[in-house]
């Protein structure tokens, strides 16, 4: 049998102690990583319910601008939004039963834009679609269907309006929103609405489900400016009458 010299051996210890004490390290602080899902985040994960609620909304009521898009179920009728908000006005599209139209808010000034078909289906008649096709129309501050659809473009007036959940609050562990962790927190375990708010960056509300199935809703471009004009007056014309409320 070869001997094999004293000092080789004690380097061949030392390299199998380094080796496992380097193995067993990288194990610890994966292990860590693996168990600790807030690692990296805004750390509003690690908060109680009540306060993520707190923080989320503040931080979408200081945000200068959002894009709504999704689903509201209100009165009986399923509104489908697509909608830039920011404080000074608003622009996007609303879709319901089958019919879809645009709407545009300046300041306090609100158009409505839809084509031949939705001013049919409006009216139950023909009469004025040639003139309002494709047209911008001004809507009134005193019509009936300023009320209704002015709402829609008003950033406050519709986070307000939305951002509530019902019941008892709690979270409901972390999830994933096109490739952005949040954490998920509910109102009497989800029969009172659930909201997942983002981990990366500000706590912005990132999707809303709704109590009583009224409709779900994303929340993305949170911060991004966009301008809202006053249309040409060659695409704007009066309806001449009130506006049909449906």
């Amino acid at each position: 049998m070869t001997a094999t010299p004293q000092g080789r051996t004690r380097r061949t210890a030392l390299v199998t102690a380094t080796c496992a004490l380097a193995v067993t390290g990288a194990m610890v602080l994966s292990g860590c990583g693996d168990d600790d899902p807030d690692a990296g985040t805004n750390g509003v994960g690690k908060l109680p319910a009540g306060t993520i609620q707190a923080k989320t909304r503040a931080a979408a009521d200081a945000a200068p601008a959002v894009r709504l898009s999704g689903t509201v179920v209100t009165s009986g009728r399923t509104y489908r939004l697509d909608m830039r908000l920011k404080a000074d006005g608003g622009t996007g599209s609303v879709t319901a039963q089958g019919a879809t139209f645009k709407l545009l808010r300046v300041g306090k000034q609100l158009y409505l834009k839809a084509d031949a078909d939705f001013w049919n289906h409006a009216d139950g008649s023909d009469g004025a679609t040639g003139k309002l096709d494709g047209k911008y129309v001004k809507v009134p501050q005193g019509d009936p269907a300023y009320k209704k659809f002015s709402g829609f473009t008003d950033k406050a007036v519709l986070l307000d309006g939305l951002l509530t959940l019902h019941g008892k609050l709690a979270t409901d562990g972390h999830h994933d929103q096109s490739g952005t962790p949040t954490i998920r927190i509910t109102g009497d375990q989800g029969s009172g609405g659930t909201l997942d708010v983002s981990l990366r960056g500000k706590p912005y509300p990132l999707r809303l489900v709704r109590a009583g199935g009224a409709g779900t809703l994303r929340f993305s471009d949170w911060g991004r400016d966009f301008s809202v004009t006053e249309p040409a007056k060659s695409e704007t014309v009066d309806y001449g009458r009130q506006l049909p409320a449906s």
